[in-house]
């Protein structure tokens, strides 16, 4: 099994409140940073996204991809690359629990396999910046959103 790279925030919000923020793809520019563009092309029955294509932008690394989605209820959930020029896989996950009243930690989890030769120590890096500026990014989000 391939390594992951994981990291936890504590969010002021409840859990419920921190799933919407992540399941509403089209604001994802307005927080996320590396993703520029953001497109829903399916949706489950509960009007969840299965399928989204995201246009990444972060630095020396620019990729058009294409991820599927599962939802867990509202604590937990998941993807995998479908399609992209830059890697060979991706797979990654948010996982929500209650940590005290209106508070949410959420755990991070994510797996990349580039296309291009790249030593672990160095992946694994990269994999944690981009876990850290996303959980900033959805706490910033979230919280302004309930100010």
């Amino acid at each position: 099994m391939a390594e992951h790279t994981s990291s936890s925030i504590t969010i002021g919000a409840a859990p419920a409140d921190v799933m919407a923020v992540i399941a509403d793809f089209a604001r994802y520019p307005d927080w996320t940073g590396e993703v520029k563009e953001a497109e829903v092309l399916s949706s489950d029955e509960h009007g969840r996204a299965e399928r989204v294509r995201l246009v990444m932008d972060a630095g020396a690394i620019k990729d058009d991809q294409t991820l599927a989605y599962t939802w867990h209820g509202d604590h937990e959930v998941s993807w995998t690359l479908v399609k992209s020029q830059m890697l060979r896989s991706l797979d990654g996950s948010y996982l929500l629990k209650p940590a005290g009243r209106d508070a949410t930690e959420v755990t991070y989890q994510l797996t990349v396999d580039v296309k291009i030769p790249m030593l672990g120590m160095i992946k694994r890096k990269a994999e944690k910046v981009v876990i850290d500026r996303a959980l900033a990014g959805l706490k910033e989000r979230v919280e302004s959103l309930g100010k």
